[in-house]
């Protein structure tokens, strides 16, 4: 979601809060529980809450052309949209989309303080495709982290999406685009290879 369809929300909030170490994402840190607890330890350092949080989620809008490509898309297939963020972070943005199905983790809250996290289960996107590959779905995947390479994977086919270069280099088995309408190409071919 984040980064393919949506800014990213812990920048946009390091961004109003300047809070300079909330800027590190899923791009820069492959270790999603360490990059949590990090993010966790910040938001306590500096007493940031929930909802002072979900304000900042509130005023941000989709990248451009994301609603379009998603439109587009789901008038051929049918779309699911895997991530790593939170339900409590979610919901303004699935809105914009027209209430896409997510799956996604979810924040243990105590008097609007975030004091955890907790996983759907580990490794959650490589998990689901090949839930939905054993129930012979065919599955076609795009990200742009480290946190996206094992779903992409296992998906049948999986590209990247604004990918940083970094990630690019290291995954070159990934085809790479940075426009949704390259994106779109790269799934009709792999749902129709013959044309």
């Amino acid at each position: 979601m984040e980064g393919v369809l949506t800014p990213e929300i812990w920048i946009a909030v390091a961004e109003k809060t300047g809070i300079a170490e909330l800027r590190r994402t899923t791009r820069d840190e492959p270790d999603y529980d360490k990059l949590m607890q990090s993010r966790l330890a910040i938001l306590d350092q500096h007493g940031l809450k929930l909802s002072e949080i979900q304000k900042v989620i509130g005023t941000l809008e989709l990248l451009p052309g994301a609603r379009a490509f998603m439109d587009i898309l789901r008038s051929q297939v049918q779309v699911l949209i895997l991530s790593d963020t939170f339900e409590q972070f979610a919901a303004p943005f699935m809105r914009q989309l027209g209430m896409p199905t997510l799956l996604c983790h979810t924040l243990i809250v105590e008097n609007d303080k975030i004091v955890n996290y907790k996983l759907r289960l580990p490794d959650q996107k490589r998990e689901a495709v090949a839930a939905f590959k054993k129930l012979n779905y065919r599955v076609i995947a795009a990200g742009d982290s480290f946190n996206d390479t094992s779903m992409l994977k296992e998906a049948d086919a999986g590209f990247l999406f604004h990918a940083p270069d970094t990630i690019k280099a290291q995954f070159p088995e990934f085809k790479a685009v940075d426009e949704y309408d390259d994106l779109l190409a790269l799934i009709n071919k792999a749902i129709h290879p013959t044309n």
